[in-house]
Protein backbone atom coordinates (compact mmCIF):
# COMPACT_ATOMS: atom_id res chain seq x y z
CA UNK A 1 0.00 0.00 0.00
CA UNK A 2 1.34 3.27 -1.36
CA UNK A 3 1.53 6.59 1.06
CA UNK A 4 2.02 10.02 -0.31
CA UNK A 5 2.66 11.09 2.92
CA UNK A 6 6.06 11.11 4.11
CA UNK A 7 5.38 11.62 7.89
CA UNK A 8 2.84 8.29 8.00
CA UNK A 9 5.85 6.11 6.27
CA UNK A 10 8.27 7.09 9.30
CA UNK A 11 5.59 6.93 12.00
CA UNK A 12 4.54 3.70 10.80
CA UNK A 13 8.30 2.55 11.25
CA UNK A 14 8.44 3.91 14.38
CA UNK A 15 5.62 2.22 15.86
CA UNK A 16 6.99 -1.48 14.01
CA UNK A 17 3.83 -1.89 11.88
CA UNK A 18 6.49 -1.81 8.48
CA UNK A 19 10.02 -3.02 8.08
CA UNK A 20 12.83 -1.02 6.81
CA UNK A 21 12.77 -2.67 3.60
CA UNK A 22 9.11 -1.94 3.32
CA UNK A 23 9.24 1.90 4.30
CA UNK A 24 12.19 1.86 1.66
CA UNK A 25 10.36 0.97 -1.10
CA UNK A 26 7.75 2.79 -0.19
CA UNK A 27 9.85 6.07 0.09
CA UNK A 28 11.11 5.45 -3.53
CA UNK A 29 7.51 5.14 -4.49
CA UNK A 30 7.33 8.37 -3.35
CA UNK A 31 9.74 9.53 -5.98
CA UNK A 32 7.60 8.80 -8.36
CA UNK A 33 5.12 6.31 -10.04
CA UNK A 34 5.59 4.83 -13.87
CA UNK A 35 2.40 4.37 -15.32
CA UNK A 36 3.28 1.76 -18.23
CA UNK A 37 5.03 3.48 -20.30
CA UNK A 38 3.87 6.34 -20.90
CA UNK A 39 3.71 8.69 -17.85
CA UNK A 40 5.89 8.99 -14.78
CA UNK A 41 3.86 10.23 -11.96
CA UNK A 42 4.62 12.93 -9.06
CA UNK A 43 2.38 12.40 -6.06
CA UNK A 44 5.14 13.68 -3.23
CA UNK A 45 5.84 16.97 -4.93
CA UNK A 46 2.83 19.14 -3.23
CA UNK A 47 5.15 17.83 0.08
CA UNK A 48 8.61 18.91 -1.88
CA UNK A 49 7.41 22.02 -3.18
CA UNK A 50 3.54 23.17 -1.71
CA UNK A 51 1.61 22.39 -4.96
CA UNK A 52 0.36 19.41 -6.15
CA UNK A 53 1.19 18.07 -10.06
CA UNK A 54 -1.62 18.64 -12.22
CA UNK A 55 -3.01 16.47 -15.05
CA UNK A 56 -2.85 17.89 -18.25
CA UNK A 57 -5.94 16.29 -19.72
CA UNK A 58 -4.96 18.04 -23.58
CA UNK A 59 -3.48 15.42 -25.85
CA UNK A 60 -4.33 12.49 -23.72
CA UNK A 61 -6.84 9.65 -24.78
CA UNK A 62 -9.45 9.07 -22.52
CA UNK A 63 -8.69 5.92 -21.52
CA UNK A 64 -4.55 6.56 -20.95
CA UNK A 65 -6.14 9.65 -18.86
CA UNK A 66 -8.33 7.42 -16.71
CA UNK A 67 -4.85 4.62 -16.31
CA UNK A 68 -3.19 8.19 -15.01
CA UNK A 69 -5.64 9.33 -13.22
CA UNK A 70 -6.45 6.49 -11.16
CA UNK A 71 -2.80 5.74 -10.56
CA UNK A 72 -2.54 9.20 -9.07
CA UNK A 73 -5.46 8.64 -6.56
CA UNK A 74 -3.89 5.41 -5.09
CA UNK A 75 -1.03 8.08 -3.67
CA UNK A 76 -2.97 11.01 -3.24
CA UNK A 77 -6.41 12.18 -1.97
CA UNK A 78 -6.80 14.35 -4.42
CA UNK A 79 -6.71 14.51 -8.84
CA UNK A 80 -6.88 18.16 -10.31
CA UNK A 81 -7.17 17.52 -14.31
CA UNK A 82 -6.80 20.45 -16.43
CA UNK A 83 -7.93 21.41 -20.08
CA UNK A 84 -10.29 18.48 -19.82
CA UNK A 85 -12.69 17.73 -22.65
CA UNK A 86 -16.76 16.27 -22.29
CA UNK A 87 -15.81 12.90 -23.81
CA UNK A 88 -12.13 12.79 -21.54
CA UNK A 89 -14.92 14.06 -18.24
CA UNK A 90 -17.27 10.99 -19.40
CA UNK A 91 -14.44 8.59 -19.71
CA UNK A 92 -13.60 9.79 -16.12
CA UNK A 93 -17.20 9.78 -14.76
CA UNK A 94 -17.78 5.79 -16.35
CA UNK A 95 -14.03 4.62 -14.27
CA UNK A 96 -14.04 2.10 -11.33
CA UNK A 97 -13.00 4.71 -8.44
CA UNK A 98 -12.08 4.18 -5.01
CA UNK A 99 -14.68 3.83 -2.57
CA UNK A 100 -15.57 6.96 -0.99
CA UNK A 101 -14.03 9.10 -4.23
CA UNK A 102 -16.24 11.00 -6.74
CA UNK A 103 -15.06 13.42 -9.65
CA UNK A 104 -16.39 16.60 -9.72
CA UNK A 105 -16.89 18.72 -12.79
CA UNK A 106 -15.79 22.71 -13.07
CA UNK A 107 -17.16 23.32 -16.42
CA UNK A 108 -16.54 26.83 -16.60
CA UNK A 109 -12.33 26.16 -15.68
CA UNK A 110 -12.60 23.13 -18.35
CA UNK A 111 -11.29 21.12 -15.26
CA UNK A 112 -12.21 17.78 -13.09
CA UNK A 113 -11.13 17.16 -9.42
CA UNK A 114 -11.18 13.57 -8.50
CA UNK A 115 -11.37 13.75 -4.26
CA UNK A 116 -10.80 10.37 -2.07
CA UNK A 117 -12.72 11.88 0.90
CA UNK A 118 -13.32 15.54 1.77
CA UNK A 119 -10.94 18.73 0.31
CA UNK A 120 -7.80 19.17 2.31
CA UNK A 121 -8.34 21.36 5.31
CA UNK A 122 -8.80 25.37 4.97
CA UNK A 123 -4.90 26.69 5.35
CA UNK A 124 -6.46 30.18 6.23
CA UNK A 125 -4.97 31.75 2.93
CA UNK A 126 -7.03 33.94 1.17
CA UNK A 127 -6.69 34.27 -2.64
CA UNK A 128 -9.23 36.88 -4.80
CA UNK A 129 -9.89 36.09 -8.63
CA UNK A 130 -10.37 39.03 -11.04
CA UNK A 131 -11.43 39.06 -14.21
CA UNK A 132 -11.08 41.67 -16.83
CA UNK A 133 -14.13 40.58 -19.23
CA UNK A 134 -16.65 37.69 -19.29
CA UNK A 135 -14.50 35.76 -21.89
CA UNK A 136 -11.29 35.84 -19.19
CA UNK A 137 -13.92 33.54 -17.02
CA UNK A 138 -12.47 29.74 -17.95
CA UNK A 139 -8.73 31.02 -17.12
CA UNK A 140 -9.58 32.58 -14.08
CA UNK A 141 -12.00 29.79 -12.95
CA UNK A 142 -8.79 27.26 -13.68
CA UNK A 143 -7.17 29.66 -10.98
CA UNK A 144 -9.82 29.85 -8.72
CA UNK A 145 -9.96 25.27 -8.53
CA UNK A 146 -6.83 25.43 -7.57
CA UNK A 147 -6.01 28.06 -5.17
CA UNK A 148 -9.04 25.99 -3.39
CA UNK A 149 -7.50 23.04 -4.17
CA UNK A 150 -4.51 23.80 -1.92
CA UNK A 151 -6.96 24.63 0.71
CA UNK A 152 -7.64 28.87 0.23
CA UNK A 153 -10.43 30.22 0.93
CA UNK A 154 -11.50 32.32 -2.55
CA UNK A 155 -13.57 35.16 -3.73
CA UNK A 156 -14.16 36.21 -7.80
CA UNK A 157 -15.14 39.37 -9.15
CA UNK A 158 -15.76 39.44 -12.86
CA UNK A 159 -16.05 41.30 -15.86
CA UNK A 160 -14.29 44.54 -14.20
CA UNK A 161 -11.61 45.51 -17.20
CA UNK A 162 -10.79 48.74 -17.95
CA UNK A 163 -13.41 49.91 -20.35
CA UNK A 164 -15.58 50.45 -17.74
CA UNK A 165 -13.16 51.26 -14.88
CA UNK A 166 -16.01 52.50 -12.55
CA UNK A 167 -17.38 48.54 -12.32
CA UNK A 168 -13.20 47.78 -10.47
CA UNK A 169 -13.82 49.65 -7.59
CA UNK A 170 -16.42 47.99 -5.80
CA UNK A 171 -15.37 44.12 -6.57
CA UNK A 172 -11.62 45.65 -5.45
CA UNK A 173 -13.26 46.57 -2.10
CA UNK A 174 -14.11 43.09 -1.29
CA UNK A 175 -11.01 42.05 -1.91
CA UNK A 176 -9.05 44.03 0.57
CA UNK A 177 -8.44 41.39 3.25
CA UNK A 178 -7.24 38.98 0.76
CA UNK A 179 -2.92 37.47 0.75
CA UNK A 180 -3.02 37.29 -3.18
CA UNK A 181 -5.08 38.04 -5.81
CA UNK A 182 -4.82 36.53 -9.65
CA UNK A 183 -6.35 39.57 -12.38
CA UNK A 184 -7.06 37.50 -15.57
CA UNK A 185 -7.19 39.85 -18.64
CA UNK A 186 -6.91 39.38 -22.61
CA UNK A 187 -6.89 42.16 -25.33
CA UNK A 188 -4.49 44.53 -24.05
CA UNK A 189 -3.91 43.21 -20.63
CA UNK A 190 -4.13 46.31 -18.68
CA UNK A 191 -6.39 44.99 -15.87
CA UNK A 192 -3.69 43.35 -13.60
CA UNK A 193 -1.12 46.65 -14.22
CA UNK A 194 -3.94 48.76 -12.87
CA UNK A 195 -5.17 46.67 -9.72
CA UNK A 196 -1.19 46.34 -8.81
CA UNK A 197 -0.98 50.10 -8.83
CA UNK A 198 -3.90 50.65 -6.19
CA UNK A 199 -3.01 48.09 -3.57
CA UNK A 200 -0.26 46.41 -1.35
CA UNK A 201 -1.64 42.85 -1.86
CA UNK A 202 0.60 40.87 -4.27
CA UNK A 203 -0.70 40.47 -7.61
CA UNK A 204 -0.54 37.78 -10.41
CA UNK A 205 -1.46 38.61 -13.93
CA UNK A 206 -3.18 35.82 -15.83
CA UNK A 207 -2.49 36.92 -19.69
CA UNK A 208 -5.70 35.07 -21.77
CA UNK A 209 -5.75 34.32 -25.26
CA UNK A 210 -8.95 36.53 -25.99
CA UNK A 211 -8.87 39.05 -28.74
CA UNK A 212 -7.90 39.32 -32.33
CA UNK A 213 -5.74 40.57 -34.85
CA UNK A 214 -2.36 41.87 -34.36
CA UNK A 215 -1.55 41.07 -30.87
CA UNK A 216 -4.40 38.73 -30.15
CA UNK A 217 -4.33 35.25 -29.01
CA UNK A 218 -3.51 36.96 -25.44
CA UNK A 219 0.17 38.38 -26.87
CA UNK A 220 -0.70 41.77 -26.61
CA UNK A 221 -1.94 40.89 -23.24
CA UNK A 222 1.50 38.98 -21.77
CA UNK A 223 3.55 41.96 -23.43
CA UNK A 224 1.67 44.28 -22.24
CA UNK A 225 2.04 42.99 -18.58
CA UNK A 226 5.77 41.98 -19.02
CA UNK A 227 6.14 45.71 -19.69
CA UNK A 228 4.28 46.89 -16.93
CA UNK A 229 5.57 49.80 -14.32
CA UNK A 230 3.39 48.16 -11.49
CA UNK A 231 5.23 45.52 -9.80
CA UNK A 232 3.72 42.14 -10.08
CA UNK A 233 4.23 38.61 -11.06
CA UNK A 234 2.88 37.48 -14.69
CA UNK A 235 2.42 33.66 -15.82
CA UNK A 236 2.40 32.51 -19.03
CA UNK A 237 -0.97 32.80 -21.00
CA UNK A 238 -4.29 30.85 -20.35
CA UNK A 239 -1.97 29.29 -17.23
CA UNK A 240 -4.47 29.51 -14.62
CA UNK A 241 -3.21 26.56 -12.78
CA UNK A 242 0.28 28.27 -12.52
CA UNK A 243 -1.28 31.44 -11.61
CA UNK A 244 -3.54 29.70 -8.89
CA UNK A 245 -0.81 27.69 -7.43
CA UNK A 246 1.76 30.63 -6.86
CA UNK A 247 -1.45 32.55 -5.63
CA UNK A 248 -1.92 30.10 -3.00
CA UNK A 249 1.98 29.79 -2.12
CA UNK A 250 2.00 33.39 -1.13
CA UNK A 251 -1.43 32.95 0.46
CA UNK A 252 -0.60 29.72 2.37
CA UNK A 253 2.79 31.27 3.52
CA UNK A 254 0.99 34.27 4.78
CA UNK A 255 -1.19 32.51 6.83
CA UNK A 256 1.30 30.31 8.12
CA UNK A 257 2.79 33.73 9.67
CA UNK A 258 -0.61 34.90 11.01
CA UNK A 259 -0.86 31.48 13.26
CA UNK A 260 2.76 31.51 14.31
Amino acid sequence: MVTSNLKDILERFARGEISSDSAARELNLLSYREVGKMAKIDPSRVERIGVPEAILAEGKSPSDLVEIALSFLEASRSVLITRVSREQYDALKRATLPEGSEVRWEERAKAAVILKGPLPSPSGGKVGILSAGTADIPAAEEARVTAELLGCETAAEYDVGVAGIHRLFPSLEKMLDMDALVVAAGREGTLPAVVAGLVAIPVVGLPVSTGYGAGGGGEAALLSMLQSCSVMAVVNIDAGFVAGAFAAKIANRVAHGRNM
